[in-house]
């Protein structure tokens, strides 16, 4: 009787869905929407990511290598490194520092930190790395004082490494904001009950709970830090083999007509990005997984 009732409610809802014109399209409606889909997808993604490739290789293995060897373009790749190294770690803790007081407490000046979170999302990179000039530059507002003192923040390292901690700081706090807002506080709130501490809660409770969306914030945060180009590129001073990251070398030597370099340059970033699209799709997957789990439990 249940089964036969079952049926009857399925048979019901599938009458509906078809009688309902708002849930049915014809035939060539559908094929439309795919192959204007689909054709966006091959012109303007897939097709330039195998010129990529191709250009890369066009010359053979051989010039490919070199211009990977090369020692600037060694150097860049370095400093790419170095940075996202330096300026991931550092957004990953002011991230989850962030997120954790918006989420889990009320305080004067919350929506203003909101705001600051965002300012990198709403500012022109390039117009980061001129307010970095105008603060830490020879004529800065304090820029004198650091040369003073024999250090050099614009046009050398640690003047990349704050262009690309500014563009990258929302990536993580964004996502763990509303998914720790949609967790409430109670199992917080649970713990410090049981006599656990401040840091043995957020270990052991808040840490586990947001962990894919923490990795998948650090994830975006990597690959944009490692593909900055306008912030960096105002604040590196163009100096080859000191402060050219990847997209700036690959700008130079492609403006030097040596475009079989260039590409060369560019496939390594396309590879990085390949990878990150991987690690991305297989932290979706298991974030799905381990909330179904969670609904089946």
């Amino acid at each position: 009787m249940a089964a036969a009732t079952t049926l009857h409610i399925g048979s019901a809802l599938a009458d509906r869905y078809e009688s309902n014109p708002a849930t049915r399209e014809s035939a060539w409606v559908k094929w439309t929407i795919i192959g204007i889909s689909l054709s966006f997808f091959v012109l303007f993604l897939l097709l330039p990511l195998l010129t990529v490739f191709y250009e890369a290789l066009r010359k053979g293995w051989d010039a490919y290598l070199v211009a990977l060897v090369e020692p600037d373009a060694q150097s860049s790749i370095k400093l790419t490194l170095l940075a996202a190294a330096i300026a991931v770690p550092l957004n990953l803790v002011f991230g989850i520092a962030a997120a954790w007081a918006i989420a889990k407490f009320q305080f004067p000046g919350k929506s203003f930190l909101i705001t600051l979170i965002d300012l990198p999302f709403s500012v022109s990179p390039v117009v980061a790395g001129l307010v970095y000039i105008l603060v830490f530059g020879r004529n800065g507002w304090i820029g004198p004082w650091f040369l003073e003192h024999d250090m050099k923040i614009v046009f050398a390292v640690p003047g990349i490494v704050l262009a690309t901690i500014f563009v990258t700081f929302p990536f993580v706090a964004r996502e763990l904001i509303p998914l720790m807002e949609a967790q409430g506080r109670d199992e917080e709130e649970a713990a410090t009950v049981l006599g656990a501490s401040g840091w043995r809660t957020f270990w052991y409770v808040t840490l586990p709970n947001v962990k894919w969306g923490l990795i998948y914030g650090v994830i975006l945060c990597n690959a944009r830090a490692m593909g900055e180009f306008g912030a960096v590129s105002v604040v590196s001073g163009h100096i080859r083999g000191e402060t050219n990251t990847m997209p700036l070398h690959i700008e130079i030597i492609y403006s030097e007509y040596k475009f079989a370099a260039a590409f060369a340059v560019a496939s390594l970033l396309a590879i990085l990005a390949l990878l990150t699209l991987v690690i991305k799709t297989f932290v979706e997957w298991r974030a799905a997984q381990a909330a179904k789990e969670v609904g089946e439990g």
